[in-house]
């Protein structure tokens, strides 16, 4: 199943004026390190589509794009309107958006 992709850009664009969600699918270290606000969590390996409304876009993110990539495919299969965001948050940070800890500090993405 094809999936539609987004840049840093495009994706903050949807988060702005769509309310889409802002999903990070990277593992626990990774989400510590860093992450863009707003973004939810939820490893990969623990994503259940079924769990995600239906009505709202999603923009799917991990490191580089691949993770992300297949929660995407997963995502889409089960009727959600889903993003991959292309470079991950490689990209994000490449582009200069925001990367934070959860204590609202400066992240890196690892």
């Amino acid at each position: 199943m094809d999936v539609l992709e987004v840049d840093p850009n495009g994706a903050t664009g949807l988060v702005d004026e769509s309310a889409a969600i802002l999903l990070d699918v990277r593992e626990d270290d990774e989400w510590k390190a860093g992450h863009a606000p707003g973004a939810i969590h939820v490893r990969l390996g623990d994503l259940d589509p079924r769990s995600f409304d239906t009505s709202a876009p999603v923009v799917a993110v991990c490191r580089s794009g691949n993770r992300s990539g297949s929660a995407a495919k997963k995502l889409a299969a089960a009727g959600v309107t889903v993003y991959n965001l292309v470079g991950g948050m490689k990209a994000w940070r490449d582009a200069g958006q925001p990367v934070i800890r959860d204590d609202g500090t400066d992240g890196t993405v690892l």
